[in-house]
């Protein structure tokens, strides 16, 4: 789906700090939504959680940063940390290019998988990002 120029894909779970989570079984694949990327600008480092690192829902993470700013990355879900994207360490830019697709983050092993329901799925989402976009014009 498309709002105002953000991509929102209709088979993701959105966090309100500006993650997205893909799940697949009770793997969850996580990374940083369209509409934030765009507002942050080109990203030149991110830091990202270790394989094995154990996480609660809402915690933060990691950064990512430009050049005039410093965000945070949050676990969507609670878990543990399967991988990171490692590509991210060359090519930071990979979140800029393709936010849902070679720019994730990293993946979850979901610990309690019923935590999705704190997430938003995409019509929630549009609505809660309308809110966003107004507050940054």
């Amino acid at each position: 789906m498309d709002l105002e120029g953000y991509d929102m894909p209709d088979d993701l779970y959105y966090h309100k700090e500006f993650m997205w989570a893909k799940v697949d079984g009770n793997t969850a694949k996580i990374g940083f939504i369209d509409f934030a990327q765009k507002l942050s600008g080109e990203i030149s480092y991110v830091e990202m959680p270790f394989e094995g690192d154990e996480v609660q829902q809402n915690d933060e993470v990691g950064t990512v940063e430009t050049g005039k700013w410093v965000g945070k990355l949050y676990a969507p879900v609670s878990g543990t940390v399967k991988t990171s994207n490692e590509k991210l360490y060359d090519d930071p830019t990979m979140i800029n290019n393709s936010p849902y697709g070679d720019g994730w983050i990293f993946e979850i092993e979901m610990s309690n998988p019923d935590e999705l329901e704190n997430l938003m799925k995409v019509d929630a989402a549009v609505e809660w990002l309308k809110g966003e976009i107004e507050k940054h014009k």
